[in-house]
């Protein structure tokens, strides 16, 4: 025997709560073996078997029904488990209430509709009245196909209304399953309802029955009457009562209803009036309509009242309806009015204008309202514009300074360079030449970049919605987005050619507008008389940086792009264009002087610190001062998108040639004037030497300032490193930034580099050379010395080693400036040792055998000692000294003479070291 299956458990419903016909699926447990086992479902109460749709044992789909009960549980019962349980419940919801002109997404039963508008079901006409369920017991629908019964039953039919209806297609049709009690009990209610028809026309009955009894009652006694008489003057009597009598009840009838007749009448009037009134609310409550609309900016549904009531009574001849259409078209009237007004002022948002625009187009407004407004905001801008640079001069007077240049603009998405700029706006060139500038000055910004700021920042912000306004005007969105008023869009569109030059014109007017307020607060220069006193007006105390001429530049390219961005017509723009190519042109030149400047200045920074080159610091910083001043240009130099190179004019390329020429000319000037200072004029107290360089006598160290020789060694030193290093990196950056003449420029500089650097040299040989070469003449005479009288020479005369010892601290001193210095210096003091030497020995007469030999030990003594720093010319110097002396005929007097010679190298040897030592240094040079 096989074992009983559990009871249903209904453990899930979705969606747990919903109106009746809801769709829900039921999950659970033991919800049947399949179709057939399932025998019951009800839900809160009412039976879904019908519409149930068996799944699986654990899932079951059906529809909830009208149940009476709000909240209540599912139950499945099965064949195999019986009567189930539920652990959830349903929750059945009342249908909203839909009224006819309701959206729905189901179709309404219009038999009984709900009128929203009286809050009860609306009346239906006598003859459609049916009762849902004329048995009164409740209606189990059959699974029955309708065609079955269409067949079983032809001709016939199930609507009780129906002439040919067969009541046993409905019994079967809706009470298949009901049991023979329920039907009975149909029976009764039946009977009930016939009843309660036939109870309501006797109860008429009954209600006239005294007036029928008194009628009968008046007929019975006139009957009697005559029949006791019977002559024919009681009938004549009688006959003339009779009528007496239904005159009087005539006259009384007439009197009695008279007022009932005319309150009819009244009541009828005004009934026909309120029909009229209800019929035709919608004008008489029109201009009340549009007022309050109007006050609450319902445009839209005052326009679309206007459109339904010109079509409805526009062209009407009854008076009463054309005096009411006056009225609202003065409502109109005075509509359209303030729709202007509202889209004439300023200022206001791209999309209430296209909104004000199509609200008058769909008023039929006159004129052009879109062109309007376009005037409006095109005079509005330009307003905005000349108010901008009408209270800038004014502050300006006042001594106003923005502590933040962005005080007085609005927030804007992208941030501005301004504040950073200011605090970066001194160039970088080292901190040995940086000016000591108030730090207050970092936090504050010209008034003219600040306006410049504002005014960009001003047509940025308002030329983009005006020209989408002149788009829209242009392709006709403006009246529809969808192409519905094809009318409107193709006239909007044909004065749109015939204005395109009238608002180019516009646009025109306002890029100029804005490009020469620009110019009159930067370049006033560049604008005629009559331009600079209606867009100038600035007090130009100082010329601005090329710092925040950049900055400007950087502001004015990112109001281009955003224009260019619009797509405004290139030719439009162009102006823009040009302006920012002077405006660069302008910052390069104006960076350029104020680098001469810093150039000038330089000669204060020079601090005399000598490193191991014999350098100071000075070249380096001319270096790094142009370096800087080029990086600080790259962003102008650099060329955007639609822009001109800033060298296209050959004014402009002569102009930057001649400045950086005159940069570097600065820089020479600095160093004449450094290196030809009286000494009282140089402050040396700070003065050092690179540990690393050798100092053989300590003269630097020892004294407290420097020569006049030693700045001209200094000097020379840095003249030698600059035509070498600093000059050709130069021209490589002026290069690398695409300067044009750089060869020019190299070749000019380099030139007068070279001519300092020869007087410079011949200044410091005349202050060395001079003495050495004045000391000759003096030591060679020396004791009333005599060439033809003289004795047997012991050795070299103290002149020559006096000589010697003035050459030797030359070379000390030189050496310790800069070793590269030595041969160039110690050559040209020879060479003038040598030609004096020369000139001397010629002026002689005539030497004894003695005399001669002494002659011929000194010079060679002195050109052996300097041998290293011969040079052809000094060579050809001893030379001819040599050759004035006659010759040595005896070995005896060669003998002696290099004799002599060895011994003066050897007493001399610890003094003539150093000229060994540079040979070797030489030779590696």
């Amino acid at each position: 025997m096989s074992r009983a299956r559990q009871p249903p458990l209904v453990t899930g419903i979705s969606p747990n709560e919903g109106i009746s016909w809801t769709k829900v699926t039921i999950r659970g447990e033991n919800l049947g073996s399949g179709p057939t086992d399932l025998i019951g479902l009800t839900i809160c109460g009412h039976n879904c078997l019908l519409t149930a749709e068996w799944m699986s044992a654990s899932k079951i789909v059906c529809r909830v029904g009208q149940a009476k009960n709000d909240k209540g549980d599912i139950i499945v019962t099965t064949k195999s488990g019986g009567k189930g349980t539920s652990t959830v419940s349903f929750k059945l919801l009342k249908p909203e209430k839909i009224g006819i002109l309701d959206q729905s997404a189901v179709w309404v039963d219009e038999m009984n509709y709900y009128d929203m508008r009286t809050d009860r079901n609306k009346g239906i006409p006598p003859l459609s009245l049916r009762p849902a369920n004329p048995l009164g017991i409740e209606i189990d629908k059959g699974r029955f196909p309708q065609k079955d019964l269409e067949s079983l039953f032809p001709g016939m039919s199930a609507d009780f209304t129906s002439e040919n209806f067969s009541a046993a297609w409905y019994l079967i049709e809706n009470h298949s399953t009901t049991s023979f009690d329920q039907l009975k009990t149909a029976v009764v209610n039946l009977k009930k309802q016939a009843n309660k028809k036939n109870e309501g026309s006797l109860a008429y009955v009954k209600g006239g029955l005294s007036t029928f009894f008194e009628a009968q009652d008046a007929l019975s006694a006139i009957h009697q009457k005559l029949e006791a008489d019977g002559t024919e003057k009681v009938e004549g009597s009688m006959t003339q009562k009779l009528e007496n009598v239904l005159n009087r009840a005539s006259n009384t009838a007439d009197t009695l209803f008279q007022e009932v007749l005319g309150r009819k009448d009244k009541a009828d009037s005004t009934r026909n009036a309120l029909n009229v009134l209800q019929r035709f609310k919608f004008l008489f409550n029109l201009p009340l309509n549009i007022e309050r609309n109007t006050q609450k900016g319902d445009y839209d549904v005052v326009i679309n009242d206007y459109e339904k009531a010109k079509s409805l009574f526009g062209k009407t001849e009854v008076q009463v309806f054309k005096k009411y259409y006056a009225e609202v078209e003065t409502r109109i009237e005075a509509l359209r009015k303030r729709l202007l007004d509202k889209l004439l002022e300023t200022p206001s948002t791209l999309h209430d204008q296209k909104r004000y625009i199509r609200y008058l187009s769909d008023l039929h407004a006159p004129g052009d309202p879109a062109w309007q407004c376009i005037g409006a905001q095109h005079q509005w801008i330009l307003q905005l514009m000349h108010n901008c640079k009408e209270s800038y001069p004014k502050d300006q007077k006042d001594g106003a300074l923005l502590h933040s240049p962005m005080l007085d603009l609005d927030s804007d998405v992208r941030p501005s360079p301004i504040g950073h700029l200011s605090q970066t706006a001194s160039l970088k060139r080292g901190s040995s030449f940086q000016s000591g500038r108030d730090d207050a000055w970092r936090y504050k910004a010209p008034q003219q970049v600040v306006f410049v700021e504002k005014l960009t920042k001003l047509v940025v912000s308002q030329l983009p919605n005006f020209w989408k306004l002149w788009i829209s005007y242009v392709n006709g969105s403006l009246f529809s987005e969808t192409a519905e008023k094809s009318g409107q869009m193709e006239r909007s569109k044909k004065n749109a050619r015939q204005r395109q030059n009238d608002f180019k014109k516009m646009i025109q007017e306002v890029m100029h507008s804005l490009v020469k307020l620009i110019r009159g607060a930067l370049l006033p220069f560049s604008l005629r008389e009559g331009e600079l006193r209606q867009y100038g007006g600035w007090e130009m105390k100082s010329e601005l940086s090329g710092q925040w001429l950049t900055h400007v530049i950087q502001t004015v390219r990112l109001s281009s792009e955003s224009l260019t961005a619009l797509e405004i017509p290139n030719d439009m723009l162009q102006i823009i264009q040009d302006l920012i190519l002077d405006l660069r042109v302008r910052c390069i030149i104006v960076t350029l002087q104020h680098t001469a400047e810093d150039i000038k200045r330089l000669a204060e920074k020079e601090d005399w610190v000598v490193d191991n080159e014999g350098l100071t610091s000075l070249p380096s910083q001319f270096e790094q001062c142009i370096i800087h001043s080029l990086q600080s240009l790259k962003t102008v130099l650099d060329c955007k998108p639609g822009e001109a190179s800033v060298f296209q004019q050959q004014k402009t390329q002569e102009d930057v040639c001649q400045l950086s020429i005159g940069i570097m000319q600065g820089f020479i000037d600095c160093l004449e004037q450094l290196s030809t200072k009286p000494d009282g004029d140089i402050d040396t107290s700070h003065l050092s030497v690179d540990v690393s360089s050798p100092d053989l006598f300590g003269s630097i160290h020892e004294e407290s300032s420097l020569s006049s020789e030693q700045r001209l060694l200094i000097a020379l030193s840095n003249c030698r490193y600059l035509e070498r290093h600093t000059f050709l990196n130069i021209a490589e950056h002026f290069e690398k930034h695409g300067f044009q003449g750089v060869d020019k420029i190299t070749q000019v500089s380099m030139e007068s580099l070279k001519e300092l650097d020869q007087r410079l040299f011949e200044m410091y040989i005349e202050f060395k050379a001079d003495p050495i070469v004045g000391s000759l003449e003096p030591g060679i005479y020396a004791g009333y010395f005599d060439w033809k009288d003289c004795l047997v020479p012991t050795g070299v005369r103290n002149y020559v080693k006096e000589a010697l010892v003035n050459i030797i601290a030359v070379h000390a001193e030189v050496f310790t400036i800069s070793k590269d210095l030595v041969p160039r210096v110690m050559s040209r003091v020879v060479e003038a040792v040598s030609e004096e030497l020369s000139r001397l020995m010629q002026c002689v007469s005539s030497f004894s055998k003695n005399g001669a030999l002494q002659a011929k030990l000194e010079i060679c003594a002195l050109r052996d000692a300097v041998a290293i720093y011969l040079t052809p010319e000094s060579k050809s110097s001893f030379k001819q000294a040599l050759e004035a002396l006659p010759q040595l005929s005896s070995g005896t007097d060669r003998k002696l003479l290099e004799e002599l010679l060895n011994k003066f190298k050897s007493s001399m040897h610890l003094q003539l070291t150093c000229f060994q030592a540079s040979s070797s240094a030489m030779m590696k040079t």
